[in-house]
């Protein structure tokens, strides 16, 4: 078992948790039985309960880490760097996959809504599954004046 620096987190209504309590820090551990299909010292990935696509999978690091705001550049190369292991062990699983989402959700606001970092890994066999992710297009709504002035401000606050 691997132990943690106890730290406090918030979950979706900000109250204030232990990482001891949190769902995923305990699947990671192995406290609580999971569908895991691969594992490592970094991270663990596993189907989620709610099958939203066949195959629907979940890349959590071992290490608590609340949403990408925490990462650092070593976590996120050391987290990302298993992304290939997953698709292409989805892809050869499910021959019938067309395509597959990432999804990523960081804070209430993008609906996030267990409070350790996760990926999803949601394999697309048609388009029509009860699963979609809408764009809209905004370009009227910004000049290239705004544009300039957006990219201006990202970039000065670019710290590497």
């Amino acid at each position: 078992m691997i132990h943690y620096k106890q730290r406090n987190c918030q979950d979706t209504k900000g109250r204030k948790i232990l990482m001891s309590d949190c769902i995923f820090c305990k699947i990671a551990n192995g406290e609580i039985p999971t569908n895991m299909v691969y594992e490592d010292e970094v991270v663990a990935a596993f189907l989620d309960t709610s099958q939203v696509t066949k195959g629907h999978t979940l890349l959590v690091p071992k290490k608590h880490l609340a949403n990408i705001f925490d990462y650092d550049v070593k976590d996120a190369g050391a987290i990302f760097r298993r992304i290939p292991i997953i698709v292409n062990a989805l892809q050869k699983a499910f021959p019938d996959m067309k395509g597959i989402n990432l999804l990523n959700n960081n804070g209430e606001t993008a609906y996030q809504t267990v409070m350790h970092s996760h990926l999803h890994f949601l394999p697309r066999y048609q388009k029509e599954e009860g699963f979609g992710i809408k764009f809209e297009n905004n370009s009227s709504q910004y000049s290239d004046e705004d544009l300039k002035n957006m990219a201006k401000k990202i970039s000065q606050a670019i710290e590497v």
